[in-house]
């Protein structure tokens, strides 16, 4: 595969992954047309957390191949990423290294 392709197939493949952008401003906002202020501003936001939610992934998934850590190292962190991962648990307004909000997910992983 060439440089171009593979270029126009990683394009063709984020594109279709940020269409989602549209699906979660309705679900926040209502729908709303193009030009809107506030929904082409959510939009927006949605589209750029999207896309650096994907490329956290890729680059996880590189530091896990070239051996910096192990997939299980990174696991027994995740509950101490920021708590906006956990927004919808009770018991985390402040951080999930609050240990009600650590009690919370680990119950609710059962």
């Amino acid at each position: 595969m060439s440089t171009e392709e593979l270029a126009q197939k990683w394009y063709d493949a984020l594109n279709r992954l940020t269409k989602w952008r549209t699906v979660f401003t309705g679900w926040q906002l209502g729908t709303r047309a193009k030009g809107d202020a506030e929904g082409d501003a959510v939009r927006d936001h949605r589209e750029v957390t999207i896309l650096l939610r994907c490329e956290m992934t890729v680059v996880t998934k590189l530091l896990i191949d070239n051996g910096f850590f192990t997939q299980e190292e990174w696991q027994e962190e995740v509950p101490w990423l920021p708590c906006d991962r956990y927004r919808y648990t009770d018991g985390c307004e402040e951080s999930a290294r609050n240990d009600k909000a650590l009690e919370t997910i680990k119950r609710r992983a059962r």
